[in-house]
């Protein structure tokens, strides 16, 4: 007898993580291993709250509905930040929840903190020889996961700064006066977006002129003599820094005092407000602090065609490792070439992710700590190339409706979402 899957998706949001849930959800379809295909609606907090949606219904036999969920940003299922406690208690109620919907396969979507929920519930099942599967699926734009290559939902942010860049730039090229702009790219311990700027240049742009990661220590002294060594050669300077820039004693730029999250997370803010406020004290010029903040995380009429195609992927792989009977695992990829770019597919042990962070190469950051290498650059570009064909309506991107998870007053209705 065939037994059911439930899927959630926990976290940030990112422009593809709904290629996965779909991959999963298609993979799921075709296989007679499986009966139902269940979502947690709020991830793992949803399945405690028995807040469950029946995803057959919604999706089976519906090409057209499973491709725009493809083609949708962020996550159809909605997300939650819940740190699973180490009580029996908990754990109890977490199984007690997946056998009334006799699910025999479990999986999530996310990245270092639901790797962790991955983790705990997969050692509990198999501690207590309960027979479920337990498998991940990786997201993040801040690509700091490890036991990947890089991580679904990174490309597609990456993509969106570059972009952001390069606009800047053109807009800022027609003044003759000088002028600093600061754009600050998430990235609380790791430099990846920030990192990524770099695909903004080109034959005809050097832009960004600086950039700044939190992998070095970051002196505002350096960072002005920086600044004003650039604005002796253009008028124009473009400076993009990470969120989680730190001193050389490890303090964030931006920490807003003592303040921390759930996850023991210091909470930033602020980083290119304070700079902008720096050069305008000693240099004097006109300056602008730019922060894209959840902008960057789900653009996805901006995404790129190989991560939304990599994260649908993923999704499959980590089902069909379920079927085939692992557990305690994440679906992942390593790259085997760069030019050409390919990869492969394959699963790794989810302790790998849980709770742990990729920084960038310190050999990818220039000897200056302003720039970044050929290297990165190499390893970048092919992230974010393709673009994907996103179904449009009245000028403007048709994504499903995701308004059910907005208010506790109206219901989903399967028919708010035309497949025409």
């Amino acid at each position: 007898m065939s037994k059911n899957m439930i899927i959630g998706q926990s976290g940030g949001p990112t422009a593809v993580i709904n290629a996965s849930l779909a991959g999963a959800i298609e993979y799921a379809f075709g296989s007679e291993k499986i009966g139902k295909v269940y979502g947690m609606v709020h991830g793992i907090q949803g399945l405690l709250e028995d807040n469950v949606k029946d995803l057959s219904e919604h999706f089976e036999n519906r090409p057209s509905r499973l491709n725009r969920l493809r083609m949708t940003p962020a996550m159809f299922l909605g997300s939650c930040r819940y740190k699973l406690s180490n009580s029996d208690e908990e754990f109890e109620k977490i199984i007690a929840a997946l056998e009334k919907y006799n699910i025999g396969y479990f999986f999530y979507i996310g990245g270092n903190d639901s790797m962790d929920t991955v983790d705990k519930i997969s050692k509990y099942v198999a501690e207590n020889k309960i027979d479920i599967k337990v498998v991940g699926i990786p997201k993040t734009i801040d690509n700091d996961l490890m036991g990947i290559d890089h991580s679904p939902g990174f490309a597609s942010a990456a993509k969106y700064i570059a972009l952001a860049v390069r606009n800047v730039t053109y807009d800022t090229a027609i003044y003759s006066v000088k002028s600093v702009h600061i754009i600050e790219a998430m990235g609380r311990d790791a430099g990846w977006l920030a990192a990524s700027s770099v695909l903004a240049r080109d034959s005809k742009n050097v832009a960004p002129h600086l950039i700044y990661l939190p992998e070095v220590p970051f002196s505002v002294d350096k960072f002005i003599s920086d600044v004003r060594d650039k604005l002796e050669d253009y008028n124009s300077v473009i400076v993009v820094v990470s969120e989680g820039i730190r001193d050389d004693k490890g303090n964030y730029i931006s920490a807003r005092g003592d303040k921390i999250d759930k996850f023991g997370h210091v909470m930033l803010s602020g980083t290119g407000t304070y700079l902008k406020e720096v050069i305008e004290e000693k240099i004097g010029c006109k300056v602008r602090a730019l922060e894209p903040s959840v902008l960057q995380r789900s653009a996805g009429h901006t995404a790129s065609l190989t991560d939304i195609t990599e994260a649908q992927n993923l999704g499959m792989v980590a089902v069909k490792a379920a079927i085939e009977g692992e557990s305690g695992v994440f679906s992942t990829l390593r790259r085997t070439s760069n030019k050409p770019y390919s990869i492969e597919y394959y699963t790794e042990n989810v302790s790998v992710a849980a709770n742990a962070e990729k920084t960038v190469p310190l050999e990818w950051i220039t000897e200056s700590g302003n720039d970044v290498t050929q290297d990165m650059v190499e390893y970048l570009r092919p992230l974010v190339k393709g673009v994907p064909q996103i179904p449009y309506r009245d000028g403007l991107p048709d994504y499903v409706n995701v308004s059910y998870l907005d208010t506790k007053k109206q219901k989903y209705n399967n028919n708010d979402d035309s497949d025409k």
